[in-house]
């Protein structure tokens, strides 16, 4: 850990609380010089840190900047020893942690992202990521014997968290649009995107990248034309260490479902918060399309349909269109 991540662990443990350039330097080891130029480090990449003649530097609590200490402190001590990457900017965050993934990085291993330039979506489709307003994140998992079927849950799970988490931090009622949308106030504030590399002599899942991007705040200028009778955020004003607080409560429930011996409770948690349950929607493929009401979703997160010339069945993949 570089100087300014140990500064940033003791400043984020210690929200508000002032600490003189010499209790720092003392209780990390470092110089006074080390202590002054990490604080003006972290003050230009936006931590409002508070400097006072006589009483030394200090986090403000109002800041609401991810970063790993303000994740982990938060964190259950299950993940307490996750390694996560904080970038300014990526890409996007799911290309890097492939990359990492066939260089050998443990499961657990996440990068998160303050802006993503070429943030992507499901079926090619792009996902817009602006600076500071959202948390873009992926992470990597190495389950163990997951089919292509069994895969899915992985989505599901992240699904449910999500919905949790945003629930907890925020007191919004999240929903979900099958299979992985996550709605508040009826407009789409999180999407997930998961990818696996899978092992062609067993067919067995070498390796999941999940990726998840939530818009915590509207951005600056608002969202694009195309997308503004869309897309929402969680929250509708400033609210303090946010951020942190929503990705370590997701990744707290995310890993309950996904090393939980039983299914049952994230699926329940799923099920409930389905807001397609009970309408007519339309299930999309590359061949047609198909009208069908929705009579529910089973063990396997899978809509169970009846389709408009009375028959029933079971839709497990593909793209579904349903008026919000």
């Amino acid at each position: 850990m570089i100087t300014k991540e140990k500064i940033l662990e003791l400043f984020e443990a210690n929200r508000d609380t002032y600490f003189s350039g010499e209790d720092i330097a003392r209780k990390l080891s470092i110089s006074r010089a080390a202590v002054w130029k990490a604080v003006k480090s972290l003050q230009s990449e936006g931590y409002a840190i508070n400097a006072v003649t006589n009483k030394g530097y200090s986090l403000s609590a109002q800041t609401d900047i991810v970063s790993a200490p303000g994740i982990l402190k938060f964190s259950r001590s299950e993940i307490a020893d996750m390694e996560i990457s904080v970038l300014p900017s990526a890409v996007s965050t799911n290309t890097l942690v492939k990359e990492k993934a066939n260089s050998g990085a443990s499961e657990g291993y996440m990068i998160l992202a303050n802006e993503q330039t070429a943030g992507r979506g499901r079926i090619g489709r792009s996902f817009f990521s602006p600076k500071n307003t959202g948390v873009y994140l992926s992470l990597l998992l190495r389950p163990k014997n997951y089919s292509s079927e069994q895969a899915v849950r992985i989505t599901t799970m992240a699904a449910a968290a999500v919905c949790v988490a945003i629930e907890e931090i925020s007191g919004e009622k999240a929903e979900i649009k099958w299979v992985n949308d996550i709605f508040v106030r009826g407009k789409k504030v999180c999407g997930i995107l998961t990818e696996g590399s899978f092992d062609l002599e067993s067919g067995l899942l070498d390796f999941a990248v999940l990726g998840v991007g939530i818009n915590v705040y509207e951005p600056y200028n608002g969202f694009p034309k195309e997308l503004e009778s869309i897309a929402g955020a969680v929250f509708q004003e400033h609210t303090n260490d946010a951020k942190n607080r929503l990705v370590s409560e997701f990744l707290n429930r995310f890993y309950g479902y996904y090393t939980a011996p039983s299914l049952t409770k994230y699926i329940e948690e799923y099920r409930k918060r389905s807001f397609v349950i009970g309408k007519e929607v339309s299930l999309l493929s590359s061949n047609e399309t198909k009208n069908a009401v929705v009579l529910g979703i089973d063990d396997h997160c899978r809509l169970l349909v009846k389709y408009a010339d009375g028959t029933e069945g079971c839709y497990s993949s593909g793209e579904i269109s349903v008026r919000v």
